[in-house]
């Protein structure tokens, strides 16, 4: 099933609403002008206050663990509205699923 590609553009938080930036390894496909996600960009979350009791415990990370199956941009498969991240703490931990607040809707991919 298709679903919308995610791009620099896209708007995407950690379960505790910390930030997602993101940098990404290839800038040659594009759609509204913005480079398409790919499972192997940089993403950096910050500003997350997630805490075990009194210790701090933020995301800092995604790993992708269900990018698109069928679409690959720069060699790498590209990200969608239905691909699925796992936010990762400092230590290693999986702390939840990434939440996509906001992408295009322009392309689709699978």
């Amino acid at each position: 099933m298709a679903h919308d590609a995610l791009t620099t553009g896209s708007m995407l938080v950690c379960p505790h609403q910390g930030q997602v930036e993101v940098v990404p390894s290839q800038t040659r496909v594009r759609v509204d002008g913005q480079p398409v996600l790919t499972a192997s960009d940089v993403f950096t979350i910050t500003g997350c206050p997630f805490h075990i009791g009194v210790v701090a415990s933020p995301c800092v990370t995604i790993q992708w663990v269900k990018p698109d199956a069928r679409c690959r941009a720069g060699g790498a498969p590209t990200l969608s509205k239905g691909s699925v991240g796992i936010c990762i703490s400092a230590n290693g931990a999986t702390q939840g699923r990434v939440v996509i607040q906001q992408n295009q809707t322009t392309a689709t991919t699978e």
